[in-house]
């Protein structure tokens, strides 16, 4: 059966609203998509319904110079709720103004979102990624007042390559006794760098994010550490061998995803580390679908799954 035929129906037409062009393009031309995906992004943050967050963009000290991030405001009364959000992009594309995700979850879960523009690959490696979310993540917890956030209840959460540096984020402030994070959102994440599963050779179609693309970004993002012994599991959270300690977690994956494989084991080995951990995975839904087909019933499910989730964890 063809990667055609295995997408809900409702999805196909979303098969052709990223072109192959751009798809290539983050693999081959990082800039290129870079500016290919900023006109996607400001047209469909245009589509975006009426809300009452605010939304103001600064900048923040991080270890190497200043760090961009957007603040999502909800009207919610404080203290609130909080999550550090990590915007997705294979860690070579995107920007902290990630608005169809900021305001969801602002809306939804009442928190204050604040999305961190990390350092991206081929610029700079994983190590620089990490060190800029860990730098918003103290910069969240250290001025929690000024934002109106319960710092008992702040989350860290990304889809993607956001779900991936969330998941390595995780295990970064572990080891490294930063603040409690009350829980971490993984929706689809990028943590393989190998994908040597079944979903990691099954997806190849041009038009969604697929094995080549994916591997030519892994490379650029680990820099000398691609293809060795020796990634860290702060890029590639799969290479974790202790997943004990880390936050409650959710994983949320569609099964025509290159990263279905590498997300379920993840799940799997968390529960198996004692992590309370809620696994979903949804029939027909390939990579970021349900962003680009708001209206199909599996996308509802799915977004509606994880919203929730975030708002059962710290709402």
């Amino acid at each position: 059966m063809s990667f055609e035929d295995r997408v809900d129906p409702e999805l196909a037409p979303a098969l052709g609203l990223f072109p192959a062009e751009m798809i290539t393009a983050i693999g081959d031309d990082p800039h290129a998509a870079r500016a290919m995906l900023a006109s996607v992004m400001d047209a469909m943050a245009e589509m975006l319904p009426p809300t009452e967050t605010q939304i103001e963009e600064r900048t923040i000290p991080g270890p190497d110079g200043d760090i961009p991030i957007a603040i999502y405001q909800p009207a919610t009364p404080a203290p609130r709720p909080g999550l550090l959000m990590v915007h997705g992009g294979g860690y070579v594309v995107g920007s902290e103004r990630e608005d169809l995700n900021g305001i969801g979850y602002a809306d939804h879960v009442g928190c204050t979102v604040v999305s961190v523009g990390y350092r991206m690959a081929p610029e700079f490696t994983y190590k620089a990624a990490i060190a800029d979310s860990f730098a918003g993540l103290n910069w969240m917890f250290e001025n929690a007042d000024e934002l109106g956030v319960d710092t008992s209840r702040i989350a860290i959460g990304g889809a993607s390559a956001g779900g991936g540096l969330t998941a390595g984020l995780a295990l970064y402030n572990r080891d490294n006794k930063g603040p409690d994070v009350a829980f971490q959102l993984l929706v689809y994440p990028m943590i393989d760098d190998t994908h040597e599963t079944s979903s990691g050779y099954e997806v190849t179609h041009p038009n969604v994010w697929n094995r080549d693309v994916s591997l030519k970004a892994w490379k650029m993002y680990l820099g000398d550490e691609f293809g060795s012994d020796n990634v860290s599991p702060y890029a590639a959270a799969a290479r974790a061998t202790d997943l004990s300690g880390l936050p409650p977690a959710f994983v949320t994956v569609g099964t025509e995803d290159l990263f279905r494989d590498e997300s379920i084991d993840y799940a799997q080995r968390l529960m198996a580390a004692g992590v309370p951990t809620q696994l979903e995975v949804y029939p027909g839904m390939f990579h970021g679908g349900e962003g680009l087909m708001p209206a199909a019933g599996v996308s509802q499910r799915m977004r509606q799954g994880y919203l929730d989730a975030l708002k059962r964890a710290i709402g």
